[in-house]
Protein backbone atom coordinates (compact mmCIF):
# COMPACT_ATOMS: atom_id res chain seq x y z
CA UNK A 1 0.00 0.00 0.00
CA UNK A 2 1.02 3.35 -0.86
CA UNK A 3 1.20 6.22 1.61
CA UNK A 4 1.58 9.69 1.56
CA UNK A 5 2.59 12.01 4.26
CA UNK A 6 4.42 15.52 4.81
CA UNK A 7 8.10 15.98 5.27
CA UNK A 8 11.39 14.02 4.73
CA UNK A 9 11.99 10.08 5.73
CA UNK A 10 12.88 10.46 9.46
CA UNK A 11 10.11 13.01 10.36
CA UNK A 12 7.05 11.90 12.93
CA UNK A 13 4.35 11.20 10.27
CA UNK A 14 6.46 8.48 8.89
CA UNK A 15 6.44 6.79 11.96
CA UNK A 16 2.85 7.24 12.44
CA UNK A 17 2.75 5.31 8.82
CA UNK A 18 4.28 2.53 10.16
CA UNK A 19 2.41 2.57 13.00
CA UNK A 20 -0.52 2.11 10.92
CA UNK A 21 0.62 0.40 7.87
CA UNK A 22 3.80 -1.79 8.87
CA UNK A 23 4.47 -2.56 5.09
CA UNK A 24 3.16 0.80 3.32
CA UNK A 25 5.10 1.66 0.59
CA UNK A 26 6.26 5.31 1.46
CA UNK A 27 5.79 8.57 -0.30
CA UNK A 28 7.28 11.67 1.26
CA UNK A 29 5.18 15.11 -0.01
CA UNK A 30 6.70 18.41 0.62
CA UNK A 31 2.98 19.80 2.07
CA UNK A 32 -0.23 18.82 3.43
CA UNK A 33 -1.94 19.96 0.66
CA UNK A 34 0.19 17.62 -1.67
CA UNK A 35 -0.99 14.70 0.90
CA UNK A 36 -4.54 15.63 0.23
CA UNK A 37 -4.02 16.11 -3.51
CA UNK A 38 -2.57 12.75 -3.52
CA UNK A 39 -5.12 11.11 -1.88
CA UNK A 40 -7.72 12.65 -3.68
CA UNK A 41 -6.83 12.03 -7.26
CA UNK A 42 -5.63 8.23 -6.21
CA UNK A 43 -2.56 8.47 -6.32
CA UNK A 44 -1.72 7.19 -3.46
CA UNK A 45 -4.01 4.39 -0.85
CA UNK A 46 -3.63 6.29 1.80
CA UNK A 47 -2.40 9.40 3.50
CA UNK A 48 -1.45 10.26 6.82
CA UNK A 49 -1.05 13.65 8.77
CA UNK A 50 -1.38 15.03 12.17
CA UNK A 51 -4.31 16.44 13.66
CA UNK A 52 -3.25 17.77 16.98
CA UNK A 53 -0.58 17.64 19.52
CA UNK A 54 -0.54 17.51 23.35
CA UNK A 55 1.03 20.34 23.87
CA UNK A 56 0.67 22.56 21.24
CA UNK A 57 -2.70 22.18 20.37
CA UNK A 58 -4.65 21.80 17.15
CA UNK A 59 -3.46 21.72 13.33
CA UNK A 60 -5.66 23.64 11.79
CA UNK A 61 -4.19 23.62 8.18
CA UNK A 62 -5.76 20.15 8.33
CA UNK A 63 -9.10 20.70 9.85
CA UNK A 64 -9.63 22.83 6.98
CA UNK A 65 -8.22 20.88 4.28
CA UNK A 66 -10.52 17.82 5.72
CA UNK A 67 -13.46 20.21 4.72
CA UNK A 68 -12.00 21.00 1.29
CA UNK A 69 -11.18 17.92 0.06
CA UNK A 70 -13.15 14.96 -1.00
CA UNK A 71 -11.75 12.27 1.39
CA UNK A 72 -12.30 10.63 4.56
CA UNK A 73 -11.14 9.41 7.77
CA UNK A 74 -10.39 5.31 8.16
CA UNK A 75 -7.68 5.14 11.30
CA UNK A 76 -5.99 7.16 13.51
CA UNK A 77 -3.08 6.68 15.74
CA UNK A 78 -1.56 8.75 18.68
CA UNK A 79 2.29 8.49 18.85
CA UNK A 80 4.61 9.62 21.60
CA UNK A 81 6.62 12.48 20.51
CA UNK A 82 10.69 12.29 21.59
CA UNK A 83 12.80 15.34 20.02
CA UNK A 84 16.42 14.84 20.27
CA UNK A 85 18.53 17.99 19.73
CA UNK A 86 21.04 16.95 17.17
CA UNK A 87 23.99 18.23 14.84
CA UNK A 88 27.14 17.28 13.01
CA UNK A 89 29.51 15.25 14.99
CA UNK A 90 32.49 17.19 16.20
CA UNK A 91 29.55 19.67 17.55
CA UNK A 92 29.59 20.84 21.11
CA UNK A 93 26.21 22.25 22.54
CA UNK A 94 28.39 25.37 23.35
CA UNK A 95 28.65 25.61 19.78
CA UNK A 96 25.35 25.74 18.67
CA UNK A 97 23.89 28.85 17.64
CA UNK A 98 20.95 28.16 15.35
CA UNK A 99 18.31 25.47 15.90
CA UNK A 100 16.65 24.20 13.16
CA UNK A 101 13.13 22.50 12.85
CA UNK A 102 9.06 22.89 12.55
CA UNK A 103 7.49 25.77 14.49
CA UNK A 104 5.49 23.25 16.29
CA UNK A 105 8.30 21.41 17.54
CA UNK A 106 9.92 24.35 18.28
CA UNK A 107 6.97 25.39 20.76
CA UNK A 108 7.31 21.84 22.29
CA UNK A 109 10.94 22.38 23.13
CA UNK A 110 10.56 25.49 24.08
CA UNK A 111 11.71 25.60 27.66
CA UNK A 112 14.57 23.43 26.98
CA UNK A 113 15.96 26.03 24.49
CA UNK A 114 15.49 29.09 26.69
CA UNK A 115 17.35 27.29 29.47
CA UNK A 116 19.85 25.16 27.58
CA UNK A 117 20.53 27.69 24.57
CA UNK A 118 19.56 30.74 25.56
CA UNK A 119 22.44 32.41 23.16
CA UNK A 120 20.92 30.23 19.97
CA UNK A 121 18.24 31.43 17.35
CA UNK A 122 15.34 29.39 16.72
CA UNK A 123 14.65 28.93 13.05
CA UNK A 124 11.89 27.89 11.47
CA UNK A 125 11.67 24.68 8.74
CA UNK A 126 8.81 23.23 7.01
CA UNK A 127 9.58 19.81 8.81
CA UNK A 128 11.62 17.92 11.52
CA UNK A 129 13.23 15.50 9.73
CA UNK A 130 13.98 18.26 6.34
CA UNK A 131 15.96 20.39 9.38
CA UNK A 132 17.73 17.15 10.08
CA UNK A 133 18.62 16.90 6.38
CA UNK A 134 19.43 20.52 6.00
CA UNK A 135 21.70 20.66 8.42
CA UNK A 136 23.79 17.37 7.32
CA UNK A 137 24.24 18.81 3.97
CA UNK A 138 25.05 22.17 4.87
CA UNK A 139 27.27 21.68 7.49
CA UNK A 140 26.53 25.19 8.80
CA UNK A 141 28.67 26.09 11.10
CA UNK A 142 26.79 26.54 14.77
CA UNK A 143 23.54 24.60 13.55
CA UNK A 144 21.51 22.31 14.62
CA UNK A 145 18.47 20.55 14.36
CA UNK A 146 15.42 19.01 16.58
CA UNK A 147 13.78 16.19 14.85
CA UNK A 148 13.67 12.65 15.96
CA UNK A 149 16.19 9.63 16.51
CA UNK A 150 15.65 8.13 13.48
CA UNK A 151 16.21 11.21 11.32
CA UNK A 152 19.54 11.35 13.60
CA UNK A 153 20.51 7.85 12.29
CA UNK A 154 19.40 8.72 8.56
CA UNK A 155 21.03 11.49 8.30
CA UNK A 156 24.23 10.51 10.06
CA UNK A 157 23.83 13.43 12.69
CA UNK A 158 25.04 13.46 16.17
CA UNK A 159 22.54 13.42 19.34
CA UNK A 160 23.40 16.08 21.45
CA UNK A 161 20.32 15.81 23.88
CA UNK A 162 17.20 13.25 23.97
CA UNK A 163 14.23 13.95 25.28
CA UNK A 164 14.28 18.00 24.77
CA UNK A 165 10.44 18.62 24.64
CA UNK A 166 9.15 20.72 27.90
CA UNK A 167 6.73 18.04 28.56
CA UNK A 168 7.28 14.42 28.04
CA UNK A 169 3.23 13.72 28.04
CA UNK A 170 3.74 14.61 24.55
CA UNK A 171 1.70 12.90 21.97
CA UNK A 172 0.41 13.47 18.57
CA UNK A 173 -3.05 12.24 17.14
CA UNK A 174 -2.62 11.17 13.44
CA UNK A 175 -5.42 10.79 10.92
CA UNK A 176 -5.44 8.32 8.09
CA UNK A 177 -6.83 9.41 4.89
CA UNK A 178 -8.28 7.65 1.92
CA UNK A 179 -10.92 8.97 -0.97
CA UNK A 180 -14.00 9.12 0.24
CA UNK A 181 -16.50 6.87 -1.74
CA UNK A 182 -13.82 4.12 -0.29
CA UNK A 183 -14.02 5.35 3.68
CA UNK A 184 -17.83 5.48 3.02
CA UNK A 185 -17.50 1.56 2.12
CA UNK A 186 -14.83 0.93 5.01
CA UNK A 187 -16.68 -2.10 7.17
CA UNK A 188 -18.09 -1.40 10.73
CA UNK A 189 -15.35 -1.94 13.20
CA UNK A 190 -15.51 -4.62 16.18
CA UNK A 191 -14.75 -2.24 19.21
CA UNK A 192 -14.21 0.89 20.19
CA UNK A 193 -15.49 3.21 16.84
CA UNK A 194 -15.65 6.98 16.56
CA UNK A 195 -16.88 9.40 14.09
CA UNK A 196 -15.67 12.90 12.83
CA UNK A 197 -18.02 15.57 11.22
CA UNK A 198 -17.95 19.26 10.26
CA UNK A 199 -21.00 21.60 10.48
CA UNK A 200 -22.20 24.88 10.39
CA UNK A 201 -25.77 26.54 12.08
CA UNK A 202 -28.06 28.01 9.73
CA UNK A 203 -28.01 31.63 12.17
CA UNK A 204 -25.31 32.80 14.60
CA UNK A 205 -28.22 32.92 17.05
CA UNK A 206 -28.27 32.43 20.86
CA UNK A 207 -28.61 28.86 22.04
CA UNK A 208 -27.76 27.92 18.58
CA UNK A 209 -24.31 25.57 19.24
CA UNK A 210 -25.95 24.21 22.06
CA UNK A 211 -28.92 23.14 20.00
CA UNK A 212 -26.62 21.54 18.00
CA UNK A 213 -24.85 19.63 20.75
CA UNK A 214 -28.13 18.04 22.22
CA UNK A 215 -29.13 16.29 19.58
CA UNK A 216 -26.09 14.22 20.94
CA UNK A 217 -26.68 14.37 24.51
CA UNK A 218 -30.23 13.28 24.04
CA UNK A 219 -28.94 10.12 22.80
CA UNK A 220 -26.00 9.80 25.49
CA UNK A 221 -23.83 9.48 22.78
CA UNK A 222 -19.59 10.47 24.21
CA UNK A 223 -18.47 14.07 22.57
CA UNK A 224 -14.74 13.51 22.29
CA UNK A 225 -13.72 17.04 20.94
CA UNK A 226 -14.87 20.23 19.23
CA UNK A 227 -13.25 22.42 17.12
CA UNK A 228 -14.07 25.45 15.87
CA UNK A 229 -12.81 27.22 12.55
CA UNK A 230 -13.67 31.03 10.91
CA UNK A 231 -16.45 30.15 7.94
CA UNK A 232 -14.46 31.74 5.02
CA UNK A 233 -16.39 34.21 3.36
CA UNK A 234 -18.99 34.92 6.13
CA UNK A 235 -17.44 37.25 9.00
CA UNK A 236 -18.51 36.22 12.70
CA UNK A 237 -20.07 32.80 11.38
CA UNK A 238 -17.93 29.52 12.30
CA UNK A 239 -17.99 25.64 11.31
CA UNK A 240 -17.56 23.68 14.17
CA UNK A 241 -15.34 19.87 13.83
CA UNK A 242 -16.31 17.28 16.38
CA UNK A 243 -15.41 13.63 17.11
CA UNK A 244 -17.75 11.19 18.65
CA UNK A 245 -18.21 7.81 19.92
CA UNK A 246 -19.76 5.54 17.73
CA UNK A 247 -20.26 4.91 14.04
CA UNK A 248 -22.12 6.38 11.59
CA UNK A 249 -24.22 3.33 11.13
CA UNK A 250 -25.21 3.09 14.63
CA UNK A 251 -28.53 3.35 15.19
CA UNK A 252 -28.61 6.20 18.40
CA UNK A 253 -25.63 8.20 15.63
CA UNK A 254 -27.66 7.89 12.74
CA UNK A 255 -31.02 9.61 14.00
CA UNK A 256 -28.42 12.30 15.87
CA UNK A 257 -27.00 13.01 12.54
CA UNK A 258 -30.65 13.36 10.61
CA UNK A 259 -31.53 15.67 13.62
CA UNK A 260 -28.30 17.92 13.39
CA UNK A 261 -28.94 17.95 9.76
CA UNK A 262 -32.08 19.71 10.10
CA UNK A 263 -31.06 22.76 11.86
CA UNK A 264 -27.50 23.00 10.33
CA UNK A 265 -26.69 24.58 6.91
CA UNK A 266 -23.85 21.80 6.16
CA UNK A 267 -22.81 18.94 7.23
CA UNK A 268 -20.45 16.37 6.41
CA UNK A 269 -19.17 13.51 7.77
CA UNK A 270 -15.51 13.06 7.62
CA UNK A 271 -15.49 9.65 8.20
CA UNK A 272 -16.23 6.57 10.98
CA UNK A 273 -13.23 4.28 12.04
CA UNK A 274 -11.53 2.81 15.38
CA UNK A 275 -10.61 4.24 18.02
CA UNK A 276 -6.69 4.76 17.62
CA UNK A 277 -3.96 2.59 19.44
CA UNK A 278 -1.37 5.16 21.63
CA UNK A 279 1.99 4.00 20.68
CA UNK A 280 5.16 4.36 22.57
Amino acid sequence: MKVAFQGEIGAFSEEAVLALYEAAELAPRPSFEAVFEAVETGTVARGVVPIENSLFGSVHVNYDLLRTHDVGIVAEVNLRIRHHLMAPHGVEMADVRRVYSHPQALGQCAAFLRERLPHAEAVSAYDTAGAAKMVAERQENGAAAIASERAAAEYGLAVLAAGVESNHQNYTRFLALARAEEAEEEPAHTGQRKTSIVYAMRQNVPGALFKSLAVFALREIDLYKIESRPLVGSPGAYLFYLDFEGHRDDDPVRRALDHLGEIASTLKILGSYPKGRVVE
